[in-house]
Parts: structure tokens; sequence; C-alpha cells
């Protein structure tokens, strides 16, 4: 019996670890660009004998970018996945620039394509290098915690069975299985932070401090990603422990560590109605010193036209004709 390559076995059995805990006549669904990391992925989650479909999604944003995704589908069928679909989404109107607009419109369209058909999970081919750049561009627009963690291995209907698997591998193992990856030209366009990161960045770094650089990056995200689970938690319990009649209680938040305090703060804030992608740090720290270095100041204002006044031992929230 022929061996089997090792890259095709690492992406094999990164994906049957992936879908361990879901029923065996689950369906999944892989979200494939027709790139190297989702193509294997795609592959390997139908050799291990579970009901597999797909999706493609086309943002539009390319010359040509409908007959690729057509090519993906065409490729899927032919491979026996079903169901199979491809998602046409417009990026135009949504918030951020080009990347993180086509992010949320990409997440959007796979998210109802997967409660279309009931999907038990949708699998997403991002590698363990692509974990490593992701930490990197967090800390290099000094991201807290939460973005050191970098990419959850599961998010809602979202899994990533591979972010301990190499890019290297997935694209050794396409090769093993004669497929034939397509190639994004916005993985190279210098105009992207990540791409740039990509191409420069990271390979600097292996070339000073060793390959090692990349899975300790990715494996920091992972540590870390623990720890932010179990301080949300112990967040979660103080919160509910500093409610009072009016809002919260400053003597019980002021007892509380900072870094729980502050993640109090950051979850109460996004109850009364703060959109997460608009909170940022300066937001927090700014509710931290109306317990902290209380002396009188105004109503702290929070994205949305939310305000937070002290009111006596109390942090409350307040509306313009409450604020004197």
């Amino acid at each position: 019996m022929a061996r089997i390559p090792p890259p095709v076995a690492a992406v094999r059995m990164a994906v049957r670890r992936g879908l361990a805990d879901l029923p065996a006549e689950a369906l999944i669904l892989v979200a494939c660009s027709g790139g190297a990391d989702s193509l294997a992925l795609a592959s390997a989650a139908q050799f291990c004998g579970r009901r597999v479909g797909l999706v493609t999604v086309d943002h539009g944003l390319q010359e040509g970018s409908d007959r690729r995704a057509r090519s993906v589908a065409a490729w899927a069928r032919d491979a026996g996945l079903d169901p199979v679909r491809i998602e046409t989404v417009s990026v135009a109107g949504l918030p951020g620039g080009p990347e993180a607009a086509a992010r949320t419109a990409r997440y959007a369209a796979l998210d109802a394509a997967a409660a279309e058909v009931g999907a038990a999970a949708v699998l997403l081919g991002h590698t363990r290098d692509d974990q490593a750049e992701t930490v990197l561009l967090a800390m290099a627009r000094g991201a807290g915690p939460r973005g050191l963690s970098g990419m959850p291995a599961r998010r809602g209907v979202f899994r990533r069975p591979l972010l301990e698997v190499a890019r290297a591998d997935t694209r050794k193992a396409c090769a093993a299985l004669g497929l034939a990856p397509w190639e994004d030209p916005h993985n190279t366009d210098p105009a992207y932070a990540r791409s740039r990161v990509r191409a420069s960045a990271l390979p600097s770094l292996v070339d000073a401090l060793g390959p090692a650089v990349l899975p300790n990056l990715a494996r920091t995200a992972a540590l870390v990603a623990a720890d932010n689970a179990a301080l949300d938690e112990l967040s979660a319990q103080a919160l509910e422990s500093a409610r009072s009649g009016a809002g919260l209680s400053a003597a019980a938040l002021a007892a509380m560590l900072p870094a729980i305090r502050g993640r109090a703060l950051h979850r109460w804030a996004r109850e009364l109605g703060a959109p997460g992608g608009a909170l940022a740090y300066g937001h927090v720290v700014a509710l931290d010193a109306l317990v902290t270095d209380w002396h009188g100041q105004g109503p702290v204002f929070l994205p949305a036209g939310i305000g937070v006044a002290r009111r006596s031992d109390d942090l409350v929230r307040v509306v313009p004709t409450d604020i004197s």
C-alpha cells in the first residue's frame, strides 16, 4: 500500500481532530476560494468520510472573479461534494477598508449559507502562518490580549482546523493530490498590510530568529486565548457582583483587579449598545477613570452616542438631557 505523503496526512489529521465532536451524519461546509489552503481542507474533509459541501464567495473585486467562482464550484461537484454554492456579495457601503469590508460580507454570506442548508460547521482554511501574521499585525497596532490571541479555532458555526498546519504543507498536499490551486493576487499586493507582512516582515523575522518563530507566534496566540477565556469568565462574574439599582457600583469596581475591572467595563459598555468594532482602549480607560481617578469630571462618551457618568457611588448611563 502506497505511503500517504506526510503533508497530506498532516492536513487530514488536523481536520479529523477538528470535527471529532460532531455527529458522523452532520453536514460540513468548506469555505473555499480555490487557494491551496482551502482546496487541501476540502479534500481532507471529504476523505474523513463526512458529508461535505462547499461554498465559494465571489466578492466581485477582481476581474474574472465570477469565472473563478464557477471553476471552484465545478471542481467541487466533480469531486462529489454536495451541496455546492456560489455566494455573490457586494462590499459597497460596508465599513472599513477593502479587506475589512470583504471579510464582513464573506462571513455574513457563509453564515447565511450554513443556516440555509443546515450545516453543523463551516470550515475555514486559515493556517499556522496566517495565525502568525495575525499576531504580528495585532502587535503592530498595539492590540491587547484579545488581539494577540489571534483567530479562534472555533467561533459559532465557524471552525479553523488548520491553525497548527504550516502553509507549506497545504501547498505540498495539493501537489501530492494533483490539485491545482488558484493564486490570489491580493496575497502579493503590497497595498495590503497582511501582504507586506507575508512578503517581508515574517521572512525577515525567520532570517533573524530562525524558523521556529512562526509556530511560536501561533503558540503564543493559543496560550493568550486560553488566558482570555479564563479572564472573560471572571470578569463576567465580577460584572454581576458590581451591578446596582442605577448601574454599576464604583466601590465594587474599585475593589477589582485592574485586568478584571477593565474587562467588566468593556462588557458593560457592549451591553449598553457600544459596537465592539468601535469600542477602543481609550474608551475603557476613560470609564476606568470614573472609578479610580474620580474628581468630579464630566461624563464619558462611548460610540453610538452613549454617555456614562458617575452619580455618587454609581456609574450610570446618561442621555444629553441628564448632563449638566
